[in-house]
């Protein structure tokens, strides 16, 4: 069960939720090959190999101890990382003007990252269960099927992070609402004309 765990909590890794959310995204929004390609590429660079790179960067050079990140103090500096690298992303799809879906989606990433810092300093959350949630709930505000198995990913995840002693069972629920809650209600508002 252990190893299960391991792999579960391996795979669904946010970066690979990031990406699939805005594959999803492009093929469903974009009409425009380039936009397509270019919603795509921002997501791999800036939403996945950039994230993946600085995180075993920070391994690597022993900034923090262990992949699962169990120190709360040691995400600090890893979240404004991932922070500016969204922040990069999100002015690349800006320049090209891609659908109003996929940038507000990619403010998601931004304003929960910094909602995430402030968090960190009193609970440390699960960020693979908020890597979840938040396409959970673009998925049920888009009203798509594909939310259905978001959600047997998410008890995947949730029970993968807890039997791997990183998270209680708080944590996860924390991590869950927060991610959920707060996509949700962000792209409500972003995108009220829209959806």
């Amino acid at each position: 069960m252990q190893k299960a765990a391991r792999v579960i909590s391996t795979i669904f890794i946010p970066p690979t939720l990031t990406l699939a959310s805005f594959i999803f995204l492009a093929f469903t929004f974009e009409n425009d090959f380039k936009l397509r390609i270019v919603t795509v590429a921002v997501a791999l660079l800036f939403g996945a190999i950039l994230q993946i790179a600085s995180f075993v960067f920070f391994y690597k050079s022993k900034m923090i101890n262990d992949i699962d990140v169990k120190q709360k103090f040691e995400r600090t500096i890893p979240f404004y990382v991932s922070l500016i690298i969204f922040i990069i992303g999100f002015i690349v799809l800006l320049t090209f003007k891609v659908n109003v879906i996929s940038i507000a989606f990619w403010f998601c990433y931004i304003s929960n990252t910094i909602l995430v810092v402030l968090i960190n300093k009193y609970i440390k959350l699960s960020i693979h269960a908020m890597g979840v949630s938040g396409p959970l709930a673009l998925l049920v505000l888009l009203k798509s099927i594909f939310g259905f198995y978001l959600v047997l990913i998410l008890i995947l995840v949730g029970w993968s992070r807890i039997k791997l002693k990183v998270h209680t069972f708080a944590e996860v629920l924390t991590g869950t609402i927060l991610g959920f809650v707060s996509v949700y209600l962000q792209l409500l508002i972003f995108l009220k004309e829209y959806i």
